[in-house]
């Protein structure tokens, strides 16, 4: 596995833990715990997308790069070269 494999991976991981984070504090509203890691969860996100983004492009169309159309540049997963 590549790096930027290992990098999409993780923001992968935490974006679904990210939305497990929010379906379970629509169902317990006053866990502040929940509310917490949610944040947390979010900062982490944020970062690793802004980490992957500086070193191999936008990810998606919400990216600011003054260039609307710039992230349908990257290799789409059909492009990829599959593990053996």
């Amino acid at each position: 596995m590549t790096e930027r494999e290992r990098m999409l991976r993780r923001i992968q991981a935490t974006q679904f833990a990210l939305w497990e984070l929010h379906v379970y504090r629509d169902t317990h509203p006053a866990c502040r715990e929940a509310a917490a890691k949610y944040k947390e969860t979010e900062a982490r996100l944020k970062e690793r997308r802004a980490q992957y983004e500086e070193k191999y492009g936008p990810l998606d169309e919400r990216t600011e790069t003054g260039n609307r159309w710039a992230w349908i540049r990257n290799p789409w997963p059909w492009q990829l070269e599959e593990e053996d």
